[in-house]
């Protein structure tokens, strides 16, 4: 009876000694998920502020930099500046939700330095963009709202950031270009400086009065009010064709009115050879007559025109 008490008495003690650790393990584990959820909100409330700090930081140094003299009107700046402020603040609000969810700083810096190694080797060209692309703002070869061509791609640039120059050409479509590729590239500033020089060739005949053809084409171009008087507009014989003399002339205008005006004195230039009775012969060939016969024919060389039809 009294072995039977014993037993009774160990099975009873060892039943609450499992409850207890039972209990102990469900309050550990209740306090473990407690935690984890507190981390998480906080990492998520962190995260969430990451975003509206980092928009804010961007404009308030858009802001603080748009009242330096040096870059009040200077877009270039700003947008990279901006966007380098949000990228850092970014960085430091990852760094921070990594440690509240444990991840200790020492392994921070060794996760970042290893994955910094990875992703150099693997984004070499990615990283030269981005080097590329502060060399570029040092140097300054255009800022935004310039006219540049960049290996044949023309257009005015919208914005300079990290990684790309952002291009509109005259038809409005967006062009995108690496910096890497800017920079090693030949890059053709059209509107870098204040003024520009029109060149147009023109031909005449040539039975014409080349110094009265010269005389006709410096009146139009100085009459036209977007010509510059200084320098004045030149004409010169600069070629004899085939069927015609070419006579060049060339006027200088301000940077934004190059494209409209060169148009204009293209057109007026015609009208004042024809209003002048100054030829402008269609290309032509002679054909030679064979030994004895005593004539000879103008032949007109087909255009592109003719051969279609």
């Amino acid at each position: 009876m009294i072995k039977l008490d014993t037993s009774l008495n160990d099975a009873v003690a060892a039943g609450q000694k499992a409850i207890t650790v039972d209990a102990a393990m469900l309050v550990k584990l209740t306090d473990m998920a407690g935690s984890l959820a507190i981390n998480l909100t906080i990492a998520l409330l962190i995260l969430i502020a990451t975003v509206f700090v980092s928009r804010w930081a961007s404009k308030v140094t858009r802001r603080a930099l748009s009242r330096v003299r040096g870059f009040q009107d200077d877009q270039t700046v700003l947008a990279f500046a901006a966007q380098v402020v949000r990228v850092i603040v970014y960085v430091i609000g990852l760094i921070a939700v990594l440690q509240r969810l444990g991840v200790q700083t020492t392994s921070i810096i060794a996760v970042l330095g290893a994955a910094s190694l990875a992703v150099g080797l693997a984004l070499q060209g990615t990283l030269s963009n981005v080097a590329a692309g502060v060399v570029l703002l040092i140097l300054r070869p255009y800022k935004v709202g310039d006219v540049i061509d960049i290996g044949g791609a023309s257009g005015t640039v919208q914005r300079l950031d990290l990684f790309t120059t952002q291009l509109a050409n005259a038809n409005n479509h967006k062009i995108v270009v690496p910096n890497g590729k800017v920079l090693g590239d030949v890059i053709l500033n059209l509107s870098g400086q204040t003024t520009r020089r029109i060149e147009i060739n023109f031909t005449v005949g040539y039975g014409e009065d080349l110094s009265q053809t010269r005389q006709v084409l410096a009146t139009m171009a100085g009459a036209h009010e977007k010509v510059l008087a200084d320098p004045a507009p030149w004409t010169g014989v600069t070629g004899l064709l085939d069927s015609a003399v070419q006579v060049t002339l060339q006027a200088w205008v301000r940077s934004g009115d190059w494209w409209q005006t060169q148009a204009d004195l293209m057109q007026a230039g015609k009208e004042a050879l024809d209003a002048a009775g100054i030829e402008i012969p269609f290309p032509h060939q002679v054909e030679v007559p064979a030994k004895g016969v005593s004539f000879a024919r103008v032949v007109a060389v087909p255009t592109d025109e003719t051969q279609g039809d």
